[in-house]
């Protein structure tokens, strides 16, 4: 799993606006190590769509104009809006109601209650789209295990959501035979009629191409990583805490800053920051773990960066100024709690988690304070990182639905793709002022009805492209956007980013011990050498294959880059 992601929480794909009087659950940011899909739906099952053919497909890119934020986006990372927009400020984006009526069955993953499918919510949006929706909303905890039973039926849902960490086993080949192809509609200038949709980045609509087809509406996500090293600002001026600027320097202020007696550690598990600041290629995608160097294609786990990201980690946990719970493999969601806490004063996670510690700890701690600091190559100097997937979550309608039904999908999803500052954000976003929030200073606030009402659902059938809208913390919002420009300007894209990629099943498995034995590797239990015995095996076993597998890949597709 990514650093402190928890199997319980929501994995959001719309930065809210913020609620003063609601704190967000903690954000699972990445996915498992588990492979994507491609491949052509006419013989091959394998593979992946990209170059000249993908450029045939791809919808053509039309900006929106419709707001301008207060940071545009920069280097792969989000925009950014720090004001809240009055409510007879707000902007129109679908200016005619696209739907033509009609209804559709949509299968979501949904973390908690569902709330009843006759809510104020959900009669609004229906409306305020023209199409009725009936949600399937399935527990995301066990969503792959219901996925998989659906989609071996002979019938599925009009509309189905498919988080990319579900892509595994007979899933994929499902996609490819049970699914539409949505270029008709979509490609080229055809996304015109659908002008949110438009907005979408080109690099997020390429990974919507399964089976040589563009079968999906994806999550756009920024290609820069959200893993950040968070500190405790307050403590470390509090205690004259310099920031560490290199390896060596964190260690030696670890050592320092750690008082067991105190209960009070340095850090929790590092290990994705040390990816980070060792170079290691990204792992929330198997096919990012290959890249092209000094020509010849390379395994992550094959690099000289990749052991001494884990003997650094190593070297942390050996040294005693990691939380112990962290030691023991206690769940990855209290990390953050242990960092609020104040028993840990850095640990790596998902950045979008910022907001929701600083809005919690607002009504607790008057003082507290956190940031992310800047990740550091491996000598001090300046790092060298590598994009993630542009887009992980994806919506695909059945291919038994009819034209006029594909239409109304795509209404719903340009309808939820509006970006922020509009009317049609507002709705979806936070449902019906009144009912769902109310307006307090000049910011949306939840009531409790809406709290229970206004999640998931409509957020998996649209979202435009990346940004980060916080403006009851303006400071926050400025925070994660401008740390996300600064790491970006370091970010270098593997020669498999953008592409969806299907690895063939007799390797689909070959790595999947690799995550375990880091986190052993790293507290001790194993040693570098286990490791690189591990690759040696993955190597005999078919790492050499699959990496001849990848290279004829890539000769006869090209990157996406």
């Amino acid at each position: 799993m990514t650093p402190n992601s928890a199997a319980s929480a929501e994995p959001s794909r719309r930065s809210f606006l913020a609620s003063t009087a609601v704190a967000a659950a903690v954000v699972a940011g990445g996915v498992p190590l588990l492979s994507a899909c491609g491949g052509s739906q006419e013989g091959r099952k394998e593979g992946t769509t990209s170059g000249k053919d993908a450029a045939k497909i791809l919808p053509t890119f039309v900006a929106s104009s419709v707001v301008a934020p207060d940071i545009p986006a920069k280097n792969g990372g989000p925009a950014g809006f720090t004001t809240a927009i009055a409510t007879a400020d707000l902007k129109t984006s679908v200016p005619k109601k696209l739907g033509s009526g009609g209804k559709l069955k949509i299968m979501s993953p949904f973390w908690g209650t569902p709330p009843k499918g006759d809510n104020p919510y959900y009669a609004a949006m229906n409306e305020a789209i023209g199409v009725e929706v009936t949600w399937q909303n399935q527990d995301g905890v066990t969503y792959d295990q219901k996925l998989g039973a659906v989609l071996a039926a002979s019938d599925i849902p009009d509309a189905v959501v498919v988080p990319g960490w579900n892509l595994m086993g007979k899933i994929p080949s499902a996609i490819n035979a049970k699914f539409a192809d949505l270029g008709p509609y979509l490609s080229g200038d055809k996304v015109k009629d659908y002008p949110n949709l438009a907005a979408v980045p080109t690099e997020a609509w390429q990974r919507g191409i399964f089976g040589g087809q563009l079968r999906a509406i994806p999550l756009p996500a920024p290609s820069v990583t959200d893993v950040a090293p968070m500190y405790r600002r307050d403590i470390f001026k509090e205690k004259g805490y310099s920031v560490p600027t290199s390896p060596d320097e964190f260690l030696s202020w670890a050592k320092e800053a750690t008082d067991a007696k105190s209960k009070v550690w340095a850090c929790d598990d590092m290990k994705w920051t040390a990816f980070n600041v060792f170079g290691v290629f990204p792992g929330s995608d198997k096919a990012l773990w290959w890249n092209m160097v000094d020509g010849k294609l390379v395994n992550r786990v094959e690099t000289e960066e990749f052991l001494e990201a884990l003997e650094w980690t190593r070297k942390l946990f050996a040294a005693g100024v990691v939380h112990p719970d962290a030691v023991s493999g206690k769940a990855g969601g209290d990390a953050r709690n242990r960092f609020t806490a104040g028993q840990s004063l850095v640990f790596n996670g998902n950045i979008t988690g910022w907001w929701g510690s600083v809005s919690e700890q607002a009504t607790q701690k008057s003082d507290f304070d956190m940031a992310a600091f800047d990740i550091f190559g491996p000598d001090g100097g300046d790092p060298t990182l590598w994009a993630g997937q542009p887009a992980n979550i994806f919506t695909f309608v059945s291919k038994k639905a009819t034209e006029q039904q594909i239409k109304d999908f795509l209404a719903l999803c340009n309808y939820c793709a509006a970006p922020y500052g509009t009317k049609e954000f507002m709705l979806t976003a936070y449902g019906v002022e009144g009912t769902d929030y109310d307006m307090k200073n000049g910011l949306p606030v939840r009531t409790t009805q809406g709290v229970n009402e206004v999640n998931g659902a409509y957020d998996y059938t649209g979202n435009p492209a990346p940004y980060v809208a916080y403006p009851d913390f303006p400071e926050v919002t400025k925070g994660i956007v401008e740390w996300q420009h600064r790491m970006g300007a370091f970010t270098k894209k593997t020669s498999f980013f953008g592409l969806t990629v299907t690895e063939p099943n007799r390797w689909a498995n070959l790595a999947d011990n690799f995550e375990q034995l880091e986190d052993d590797v790293v507290r001790g239990r194993k040693k570098i050498s286990d490791m690189q015995q591990a690759v040696a095996d993955w190597k005999s076993k078919g790492g050499d294959d699959l990496r001849e597998w990848y290279k004829k890949l890539l000769d006869d597709t090209g990157s996406a880059n």
